[in-house]
């Protein structure tokens, strides 16, 4: 099996993120010296996905301009001799392919993934979350492909979670077992109270899904928040008799969804450059000091409270 596309879904509003996201996407904020949508297509190329389809909304172009040749910057970059940086530049320009679909409403992520059915001919496809950033020796979807094409289905990405949090993701519920790593689905259940969870197999930001995805979210209805589920389309394959595979991906996952996140995800990878990863401890180290301190004023404030 040849997976060549990869979806991108970057049409949110980012409101989480809000001022910084009232001009610029949220998938452009840096993670170091790079946009989180950049490490994403990194990983897609690492995997052999040479086309990217970029779901956009209003105020988005800046995202196709980053992956667009700049000739002035070029120009201006060789007159300074700066050729790394060039080459930093024109890297991705020639071992990938962009083409941006604009998401007419903002109807939920399964919404956004049915907009790009005609690009995608009758063949498997992957489908990336710029929010989920996945480092290790083997890139994470790269795993998932590998998984499809052995199994010849549909493969979902999951990470166990502690159960308190279920209520944040979709979850899976397991037919069957064959790995510690690999799972036959029964069932996807949208953000399940932590009581009602079938499990605590959460499904995180990488899919390599079946043509019939399309046709599965073709009729879909909008649910109580008025958005089409993704994870509802890829239950009503399984529904329908579809086989469905779950894979935990070996490697770390940083969220860069929230504030928060993007913090920690900015630290850890930091951490893991060679070019800032001393600086960055003897940062850390320095700090320990002011951590203490700052600890014990957070536990007076909270006596005070």
């Amino acid at each position: 099996m040849l997976v060549t596309k990869a979806i991108i879904p970057a049409a949110g509003l980012g409101t989480r993120f809000l001022p910084a996201t009232k001009s610029i996407p949220k998938e452009l904020l840096p993670i170091i010296d790079k946009p989180s949508i950049q490490y994403v297509v990194e990983e897609g190329v690492k995997s052999g996905i040479k086309n990217f389809i970029l779901i956009t909304g209003k105020n988005k172009d800046s995202i196709i301009d980053h992956f667009s040749t700049d000739p002035t910057l070029i120009s201006a970059l060789e007159n300074k001799n700066k050729d790394y940086l060039v080459n930093v530049l024109k890297k991705l320009s020639k071992t990938a392919n962009f083409l941006s679909i604009r998401q007419s409403e903002p109807l939920g992520l399964g919404h956004a993934i049915w907009t790009a059915r005609h690009a995608i001919d009758k063949e498997y496809v992957a489908v990336m979350l710029p929010d989920d950033i996945f480092t290790g020796f083997d890139p994470g979807i790269g795993q998932l492909i590998k998984i499809a094409t052995q199994e010849k289905c549909s493969v979902i990405a999951v990470q166990e979670v502690p159960r308190e949090e279920v209520s944040r993701y979709g979850v899976i519920d397991v037919k069957k077992q064959f790995s510690p790593n690999l799972f036959q689905v029964r069932d996807l259940v949208e953000k399940p109270p932590a009581d009602k969870a079938p499990s605590c197999l959460a499904i995180v930001g990488r899919y390599v899904l079946s043509p019939t995805v399309f046709d599965s979210l073709e009729n879909m209805s909008s649910g109580a928040i008025g958005e089409i589920q993704l994870t509802d389309g890829i239950q009503k394959m399984v529904l329908s008799g579809e086989k469905v595979f779950a894979y935990k991906i070996k490697g770390e996952r940083y969220d860069a969804g929230t504030p928060l996140g993007l913090l920690k995800t900015s630290v850890m990878m930091a951490l893991k450059n060679p070019k800032y990863s001393q600086a960055m401890l003897q940062f850390l180290s320095g700090l320990d000091r002011e951590l203490i301190a700052l600890q014990g004023k957070s536990e007076t404030l909270s006596g005070l409270i």
